[in-house]
C-alpha cells in the first residue's frame, strides 16, 4: 500500500494525544508531488510516543525505489545539535566545561585576532558570536573538498573577522568544524566515531551515520537534487546530482549526518525528554539539557510580506545549536539545515511535548516549511492556513525577481574592456584562508581553477571593463564575478569576486577572497 509505513499509534488506549492532522500524510504528498519533490520522509512524536512515521515518494528520479521509514537522507544544519550532544557528553564526564577556553583544549586553535583566540570559550564556538562575517569560509568545504578537518582549523587564522567579538550574530559553520576538532583532541576518537558511540548507540539510533563512506554504501538512502539547470539556482527542471558533490568530510560535525525517519523520531523524543533515555538512563544530563536550549543570542528579525505577517517572530535567538523563538506567542526551539541537493527542519514544542521533522532530497523547502507550519498551526490550536501554497508563492516571486534582474545586468555590460592582454590576466593568486586560485591563458581565452576544491574549474567569459564571469565546467556551481584590480605599471596586484545571483547561497562566499599574486601573498606573509 502506498501509505503503509503510516505509524497511526494514536488510539483508544491514549486518548490524551494530540493526535496529527487527519490525513495529514496525504496533504503532504501532495505538496511534495505538487512542487516535484522525489522524496520526503515525517517523524512527529508526542508525549514520548511516535504517532506518525511516513516515507513519501521516491529516493531517486527514474528509479522505482521507494522512501520508506529507515531510509536515511543528510540532513544539514540540523546535525549541529549532535555536535552539541556529544560536548554535552563531555561536560557531563567533567572533561570539559561550556566555559573553558578552547585553546585550553585545542592546542594550535588560533583565530585572526591573538586577543579572541586567548577569550574563546566553547560555548562561543556554539552560538555565532564569533565576529566572522556570515558562512565565513565554507568555501573550504563547498562545494565539496579533500582538505582535512585539522588542516581547514588551521586556516581559520587568516579569516578576518567582520565585526568585534561577541558583538552580534552571524551565522557560521566553521566554528562547528573546530568543535568536532576539539572532541578529537579531548577523547583521542574521531569526530564521527565519538557521536556514533556516545550519541547514536545509547539513542537506539541504528540506521543513521556521521560518516559519509558507510553513507554511500547504504543501499536504503536518498539521492540528492536539484534545479540547478537556470541561471538562478531554484528555476528549470529537478535534477539528479552527482554525488561527488557531496559536501567534504571535513564539514561534518556541522551538518554531515544521515538520519533515517524512525531515528529521527528517537532523536526528538530524547529531546523533548531532556536527555533521558527510553530504557532508561540518560544521553546527557537535564543541566546540559538547559543549556542547549538557554537562549544566548538574539538574531536580527526581518520583515516577511503580508501573505507571511504570522510567521514572523516577535523574538528570535540562538542558544547551543538550537534556534529558539516564538511562534504566534508559544515557544519553539527549531533547526533547518541545508547541504547541496537535501533539506530538513526539525522542530520541537516544549510546552505541548510535540516534536517532528521533515527531510527532502531537493532543494525545494518552501514546501517543507509550509507544512512546517501547518503542523504548528494543528498542535497550537490555529485555524488552517495554506502555508505550502503561500511559501511557494514567496520562492517563485524571489525566483523571478532574480532572474529578471540579472537578465536587465547581462543586458547591459559596459563595451570596454578587458584593458591587458589575456595572457597577462594569467598567473596564480592566492588568498591566505582559501589558497591558491590559478589563471590561465587556454585557446579558448582564460580558464579559471580553484585549487583547494576538487573539480571547481572553468572558462573565464569577459563581462566588462576587466570583470570576468566564471562559467564552471559544472553547471551546479554558483557563477562568480571575477574582477581584477590593475597598478600603475600596469600589472593585476588584486583579484576580488561576488556571486553573479543575488540569491547564490552565503556558503558560496566569493566575497570575502582577497586574492593577490602569489609571489606578492609569499612576501607579505614573510614580512609578518
Amino acid at each position: 500500500m502506498r501509505h503503509a509505513l503510516t505509524l497511526a499509534l494514536v488510539a483508544l488506549a491514549a486518548p490524551a494525544l494530540a493526535a496529527p492532522p487527519a490525513g495529514f500524510e496525504r496533504r503532504a504528498d501532495e505538496v511534495r508531488a505538487a512542487r516535484g519533490v522525489p522524496g520526503m520522509a515525517i517523524a512527529i512524536v508526542e508525549d514520548g510516543r511516535t504517532t506518525l512515521i511516513a516515507g513519501l515518494g521516491v529516493r531517486k528520479l527514474g528509479a522505482p525505489e521507494r522512501v520508506d521509514a529507515d531510509t536515511i537522507f543528510p540532513t544539514g544544519s540540523t546535525g549541529k545539535a549532535f555536535t552539541v550532544a556529544a560536548l554535552a557528553t563531555l561536560v557531563d564526564a567533567g572533561r570539559i566545561g561550556w566555559d573553558d577556553k578552547v585553546i585550553d583544549r585545542l592546542p594550535g586553535f588560533q583565530m585572526y585576532d591573538p586577543w579572541v583566540t586567548r577569550e574563546m570559550t566553547i560555548r562561543d564556538l556554539l552560538v555565532h558570536r564569533s565576529g566572522l562575517g556570515l558562512g565565513a569560509g565554507d568555501l573550504l568545504f563547498v562545494p565539496r573538498s579533500d582538505l582535512s578537518r585539522a588542516e581547514t582549523v588551521k586556516r581559520l587564522r587568516y579569516i578576518k573577522p567582520a565585526t568585534s567579538f561577541r558583538s552580534g550574530y552571524a551565522y557560521d559553520n566553521i566554528l562547528y568544524m573546530v568543535a568536532g576538532q576539539l572532541i578529537e583532541a579531548v577523547t583521542g576518537e574521531r569526530w564521527e566515531d565519538y557521536v556514533e558511540r556516545h550519541v547514536f548507540a545509547p539513542a537506539r539510533m541504528t540506521k543513521s551515520t556521521a560518516d559519509s563512506a558507510p553513507r554511500f554504501a547504504e543501499p536504503d538512502r536518498a539521492f540528492p537534487h536539484a534545479r540547478a539547470s537556470g541561471q538562478v539556482r531554484g528555476l528549470g527542471p529537478q535534477q539528479l546530482l552527482d554525488e561527488r558533490d557531496e559536501l567534504g568530510r571535513n564539514a561534518a560535525p556541522a551538518g554531515g549526518l544521515a538520519i533515517s525517519a524512525n531515528d529521527m523520531a528517537k532523536w526528538l523524543n530524547v529531546q523533548l525528554a531532556h536527555g533521558a533515555l527510553p530504557g532508561g538512563g540518560r544521553l546527557f544530563s537535564e543541566a546540559q539539557h538547559k543549556q542547549m536550549w538557554q537562549p544566548m543570542v538574539i538574531q536580527p528579525i526581518g520583515d516577511l510580506p503580508e501573505p507571511l505577517k504570522l510567521a514572523q517572530p516577535t523574538f528570535d535567538t540562538y542558544a547551543l545549536g538550537w534556534d529558539v523563538r516564538d511562534y504566534r506567542g508559544q515557544k519553539i526551539v527549531w533547526h533547518g539545515g541545508a547541504v547541496l541537493g537535501f533539506q530538513s527542519v526539525v522542530v520541537l514544542i516544549p510546552e505541548k511535548n510535540v516534536g517532528f521533522a521533515m527531510e527532502i532530497n531537493s532543494e525545494d523547502g518552501e514546501s517543507m516549511v509550509g507544512l512546517m507550519y501547518e503542523l504548528l498551526d494543528h498542535y497550537l490550536g490555529f485555524p488552517s492556513n495554506d502555508w505550502p501554497a503561500k511559501y511557494s508563492a514567496f520562492k517563485q516571486q524571489r525566483l523571478a525577481a532574480a532572474n529578471a534582474a540579472l537578465n536587465a545586468t547581462k543586458s547591459k555590460p559596459a563595451k570596454v574592456g578587458p584593458s591587458l592582454a589575456l595572457d597577462r590576466y594569467a598567473g596564480t593568486y592566492a588568498d591566505p584562508w582559501y589558497g591558491n586560485v590559478v589563471v590561465a591563458r587556454s585557446r579558448r581565452g582564460l580558464a579559471i581553477d580553484f585549487a583547494s576544491t576538487p573539480r571547481m574549474g572553468g572558462r573565464l567569459e569577459h563581462f566588462q571593463y576587466d570583470t570576468f564571469i566564471t562559467q564552471f565546467d559544472d553547471p551546479t556551481i554558483e557563477p562568480a564575478y571575477v574582477s581584477f584590480s590593475i597598478d600603475a605599471e600596469g600589472k593585476v596586484d588584486r583579484v576580488r569576486m561576488k556571486p553573479v545571483s543575488p540569491l547564490a547561497d552565503f556558503s558560496f562566499d566569493y566575497q570575502d577572497l582577497d586574492l593577490a599574486p602569489l609571489a606578492a601573498t609569499t612576501a607579505d606573509q614573510g614580512a609578518k
